[in-house]
């Protein structure tokens, strides 16, 4: 189980990752379902933007999960 929480870190940085690339090249990536993410908090002075992924963000976790495991935790 604590694989698990180790692999969520590595799983959304290679998703923030891809998704930059294609996201800014105009792809949606299919069945990625790629989209434009604004975080927008004027109180805070806080205005960034970036691309994601919830397909890409599993597939990136179950793949760093299998590393992880592979490592022997």
């Amino acid at each position: 189980m604590i694989a698990f929480f180790k692999a969520i870190p590595f799983g959304a940085f290679l998703t923030v990752l891809v998704a930059l690339f294609m996201g800014s090249g105009g792809a949606t990536g299919g069945m990625l379902q790629i989209f434009a993410v604004d975080v927008l908090l004027p109180e805070y002075g806080i205005d960034f933007g970036f691309y994601w992924s919830w397909m890409l963000f599993l597939a990136g976790t179950f793949l760093a999960f299998v590393f992880v495991l592979m490592i022997g935790d």
